[in-house]
Parts: structure tokens; C-alpha cells; sequence
């Protein structure tokens, strides 16, 4: 049975992010638009909490229940909340079309009720060298958040 999710993302930038998956084995279809950023590419990550009562910072770390290092979407050893990068043209819109097979909407890795953050700058995907490589990627600040929730099918 699919199931759908949604994430309104709001801060200094603007989106709305969709999931989709068609059933508990297969990847999670990740898309969406996000406005108001500065040309290139921005950290976008799943993080532990829906909770923005604080802003963004309320999210928590990086969705993380295996308790590895940062890494990139395609990297063995990543958190499940690690979708690497979205880039943004020259208007400021970044288009979102990833594929993801550890993220989920259903089970333990399930990422209903989680947030979806936005940062400044670009994830170094857990390669950068840098002391927050293996933790954030070393993303920056957060622009904008939002829980994701179930939508309606």
C-alpha cells in the first residue's frame, strides 16, 4: 500500500517537499521546490525531532538511529537522515528529485513526524576534513524547517 508525506518548509527560504512510497520495501521518492536561496548547493537533511518550537534549531541533530558518522546519500556509512545537497539556480529555486533507500514513511526508520531542514551552505557529505564533516557535514545554519507529515493519498 503507498503512502505519501508532505513538508511545508518555512524560515528565510520557502518550499514544500512531497514523499512518496510505493510500498515498505522500495525507496522513498523525495521532490519538491525550494525558494529563496542563494545560487548553489544547500545541506538538506532529515533531522531527529518534529519539534520547531525554537525555531529550527528545536529539530535536533541528523536522524540518526544507527549512531554512524555524516555521510552522503550514496556512502555506506551515512545517517538515514543524510539526503546530501539540493542546488539552487540562478533564480534562487532549487528543484528536489531524490531517490532514498534508507529513509522510509513507515517502520522503524520511518520519517513521519521528523523535520526537514534546509542549511546555508553545502554538505561536504562527511569528506570534508573539517570537525563538523562527520556530524553535519559542516552545512551551515539552518534557513528553514518543517515536520513531515502524512498527506493525503
Amino acid at each position: 500500500m503507498p503512502t505519501k508525506a508532505v513538508c511545508v518548509l518555512n524560515g528565510e527560504v520557502q518550499g514544500t517537499v512531497f514523499f512518496n512510497q510505493a510500498n515498505e520495501s522500495s525507496p522513498v521518492e523525495v521532490s519538491g521546490e525550494i525558494t529563496g536561496l542563494q545560487k548553489g548547493l544547500h545541506g538538506f537533511h532529515i533531522h531527529e525531532f518534529g519539534d520547531n518550537t525554537n525555531g529550527c534549531i528545536s529539530a535536533g541533530p541528523h536522524f540518526n538511529p544507527r549512531n554512524l558518522d555524516h555521510g552522503g546519500p550514496d556512502s555506506a556509512i551515512r545517517h538515514v537522515g543524510d539526503l546530501g545537497n539540493v542546488e539552487a539556480a540562478d533564480n534562487g529555486v532549487a528543484k528536489v528529485d531524490i531517490k532514498d533507500k534508507l529513509i522510509s514513511l513507515v517502520g522503524k526508520d520511518s520519517i513521519i513526524g521528523r523535520t526537514v531542514v534546509v542549511h546555508a551552505d553545502p554538505d561536504d557529505l562527511g569528506q570534508g576534513g573539517h570537525e563538523l564533516s562527520k556530524t553535519t557535514g559542516n552545512a551551515g545554519g539552518r534557513l528553514a524547517c518543517g515536520v513531515i507529515g502524512l498527506a493525503k493519498i
